[in-house]
């Protein structure tokens, strides 16, 4: 008997003659996921995936890894036997007693057509059997268990119910954006979002360091090393902007400071991502959840732009966002007090729909290219390589 481990999809599925490269695609960050863990080969099958492994692979590890792959839809723990209905009885005299169950179905698929026996056959003859070994029910719909028979080429495969993914694209299916991570809770959930939609991320934190201290630095190289469970590696670009926001102080009235920040952090965060060849940005603003995410600010902050700027979570309500992030991992760390640049000279009370008018007059007063230019010349840029050491410690921690 061998263990394997087959991957399902949803989406990359319906792909038409782009489902090659999109199955291609998947199967090569498996790969990268899985290193490590004593997976013997990774090959395609008839719209799936296998995952051989050796007698002593990791299972713990490799159900880990596979679950937070990108474009997994679910997996499944198989058993491949020899191909007749012989062995398949005998894995199931041994297996079935470990699991529980009243009710059963028997799903047969048949990919391999010099096997002598058509699905319905082998369904009805294995359905009578485990009803025999057991005393279990059929129950065609909503079984207490799901007992898959694929039969291929090279054996038959036995598996039960199976371990939900995050489904989306695979990461890298659907090109690059710019992320700009706060730290905060928000931010690294939209980022997360946006690599469940098959986009590499990169991402941009700006900071005002030395004016406070490096705390929001570091948070922010921590998420977006967390990050890379999901898309294996990372950059982080860190942005002085004490320069930026000193200015401002000066020359803008404190209700209009947040959005002339936000303007700054975008025009920044633009020129970043053209020199990286990058066509959108990514922020983390859920709609009306603070003073600066009006309609109206939004559309200000907008006007900074030429290219999109994608708000993932712009419907999301605050808990679904905090579900998502203790998910993920992120949690733990977003919520770690920090001194970010946008808790220094904050106003009380921030304009809430701001005029584009008044937001214009001001700007005419500051030499925008300057600071932009000055704040891209001091950018510092971190990269970050998935860690199985680091995965371990994260998961135990949010287990």
């Amino acid at each position: 008997m061998k263990r394997l481990v087959i991957v399902k999809f949803h989406e990359p599925a319906l792909k038409g003659k782009n489902r090659p490269m999109f199955i291609r695609r998947l199967a090569s960050n498996l790969r990268r996921a899985i290193k490590g863990t004593r997976v013997q080969s990774v090959w395609q099958a008839h719209m799936m995936i296998c995952l051989s492994l050796h007698e002593d692979a990791d299972w713990d590890s490799i159900r880990r890894r596979v679950g937070d792959c990108m474009g997994v839809a679910k997996f499944y723990l198989a058993m491949r036997v020899a191909s007749n209905l012989e062995a398949v009885k005998a894995l199931l005299r041994d297996e079935l007693p470990k699991q529980r169950f009243g009710t059963f179905r028997i799903t047969a698929h048949r990919t391999n057509k010099r096997f002598p026996m058509k699905s319905d056959a082998i369904n009805r003859e294995m359905g009578a059997f485990v009803e025999k070994i057991t005393g279990a029910t059929v129950r065609l719909n909503d079984a207490d268990l799901e007992i898959f028979i694929d039969v291929v080429n090279d054996g038959i495969l036995v598996y039960f119910d199976p371990i939900q993914g995050y489904g989306g694209m695979p990461v890298d299916s659907s090109g690059e954006t710019m992320a700009l991570m706060s730290g905060g809770i928000d931010s690294p959930v939209a980022a997360w979002q946006m690599m469940r939609r098959g986009s590499r991320v990169k991402m941009v934190h700006f900071h005002s360091h030395p004016l406070v201290d490096s705390s929001s630095i570091e948070k922010a190289a921590e998420l977006a090393e967390l990050l890379t469970r999901y898309q294996y590696d990372a950059e982080l670009f860190l942005v002085p902007f004490a320069g930026v926001q000193q200015r401002i102080i000066v020359d803008v009235p404190p209700s209009y400071r947040v959005l002339l920040y936000r303007r700054f952090m975008v025009r920044i965060a633009e020129a970043l991502a053209r020199q990286q060849g990058i066509a959108a940005l990514v922020t983390g603003e859920s709609l009306a959840q603070v003073a600066s995410q009006t309609l109206e600010n939004i559309a200000i902050v907008d006007a900074a732009a030429q290219i999109p700027i994608l708000r993932p979570l712009i419907g999301s309500n605050k808990n679904d966002i905090v579900d998502t992030a203790r998910q993920i991992g992120t949690f733990p760390i977003s919520i770690i007090p920090d001194q970010d640049c946008c808790s220094l000279f904050v106003p009380r009370h921030p304009a809430t729909k701001g005029s584009p008018k008044v937001v214009e007059r001001l700007e005419a007063n500051l030499p925008v290219d300057e600071l932009v230019e000055q704040a891209l010349e001091r950018v510092e840029i971190r990269e970050f390589a998935f860690s199985d050491v680091r995965y371990a410690r994260d998961k135990s921690t949010t287990a």
